[in-house]
């Protein structure tokens, strides 16, 4: 039911803004711009999310499902299984969704976007397949999808080449903003889901892959900061995120030839289900978007971020990062809404200004929460989500103050 009222909200809540804007700021447009921008909506989430994912779904679930013949998903599984199983205690060890979340998460760490969505859908199936309630988010499925919507990235490099375009004198300058932000809301996203849960956190396995995980991150940090000029940390993003997913897609298909699979045949057996998965979640893109479309075009942004400065200013805030809460606010409703207001604050202040990084910062530090839950769980027919929104939205919290924080603290 959470996600029913949501929804309604953001429809009730969007057309009493438009109404405001109409009767008190003679906004005759208001109206106009929200229905247009239901329509418009519908279509994109058919015409350019749902299709163009169907035949990306079909080439990553057939070699999958190479990989999975070849025993490679199983192999990851076995790898990680003992720090996955202990803040997955529902999933059994040695099973597939190990696999499948971890290459899920690596794709999102290393930016690879078109392979992590694929990943991330066929994960959320294995874990479904162990659900004995078929409607109602698992644990282990609450556990991953706010993991998700963490966003934890390595380099942001969509981000990067939007400050270029727009002239920035260093655009990778707020790519160590961005990870610091976005670690941190993925460290609370699994402190507070583990809370949650009862995962014991002090347990030596959990201690020692965080601080491992921590290690390898600030080394990695370290030596960018430190060896790596602006062009060599982008060579390094593009040529790291392809090279990888090359040598995936290699060690499938060697496994496989190896053990004397039918590649051709597991390829086309696992490709089946991506038109079909493609299909299942138009319903839930289209009723997602409109909402959130509904609420972007109505105004209501521009009341928040007024309200929010009017406050602050009364506590005797510094209130510099304000002009830069649309892109924060948007983020976990709408990816490219968000992005639009990343762009317009970088216009309007100065790609270099405080709020133009502050925005690219705030756009990078986590991910689009209703979006991720409308398609990972419409994947599946999950419609009961529990508690996976309230700490989705937890995680995004974190990343937006601690985005906050690393901008005064790097640029202020």
């Amino acid at each position: 039911m959470a996600l029913s009222y949501i929804w309604s909200g953001f429809f009730l809540v969007g057309f009493a803004a438009a109404f405001a804007q109409w009767l008190f700021m003679g906004d005759t447009e208001v109206f106009k711009r929200v229905i247009d921008g239901t329509f418009s909506s519908a279509k994109v989430a058919v015409m350019d999310i749902a299709l163009p994912l169907a035949g990306v779904m079909t080439l990553w679930l057939g070699l999958l499902n190479i990989g999975e013949r070849a025993g490679a998903i199983g192999f990851i599984a076995r790898a990680i299984g003992p720090f996955f199983s202990r803040i997955f205690p529902e999933v059994p060890k040695d099973h597939p969704a190990t696999g499948h979340m971890v290459m899920n998460f690596s794709a999102n760490f290393l930016g690879l976007d078109n392979a992590a969505t694929p990943f991330g859908l066929k994960a959320m199936d294995s874990l479904q397949s162990l659900n004995p309630n078929k409607e109602e988010a698992t644990n282990a499925q609450i556990m991953f999808l706010v993991l998700q919507t963490s966003g934890l990235t390595l380099i942001p490099i969509s981000i990067i080449a939007q400050r270029a375009v727009l002239g920035a004198k260093d655009p990778s300058d707020v790519f160590l903003p961005i990870l610091i932000a976005t670690y941190v809301a993925t460290l609370v996203a699994l402190i507070t889901v583990s809370i949650k849960q009862r995962i014991n956190l002090w347990d030596h396995v959990i201690l020692g892959w965080l601080g491992g995980i921590t290690a390898v991150i600030g080394g990695m940090v370290w030596a960018m900061v430190n060896f790596m000029t602006r062009a060599d940390i982008e060579l390094f993003s593009k040529v790291a995120a392809n090279v990888t997913l090359a040598t995936i897609i290699a060690a499938f298909l060697i496994g496989a030839l190896r053990k004397k699979v039918n590649v051709f045949d597991a390829f086309i057996d696992g490709a089946k289900g991506g038109i079909q998965t493609s299909l299942t979640i138009i319903p839930y893109l289209v009723g997602m978007l409109v909402a959130i479309s509904v609420l972007r075009n109505s105004g209501i942004m521009g009341f928040i971020v007024s309200g929010f400065t009017w406050v602050f200013t009364q506590l005797g805030w510094n209130t510099d990062f304000t002009p830069a809460l649309p892109t924060a606010l948007m983020k976990p409703i709408s990816g490219s809404g968000a992005r639009a207001m990343m762009i317009d604050a970088m216009q309007t202040y100065g790609v270099d200004s405080f709020v133009g990084r502050l925005a690219g910062i705030f756009q990078g530090a986590t991910d689009t929460t209703f979006y991720i839950i409308a398609l990972y769980f419409g994947s599946v027919g999950v419609k009961r989500v529990r508690y996976a929104i309230t700490y989705g939205l937890i995680a995004d919290l974190a990343g937006v103050l601690a985005a906050i924080w690393v901008a005064y603290l790097f640029f202020h």
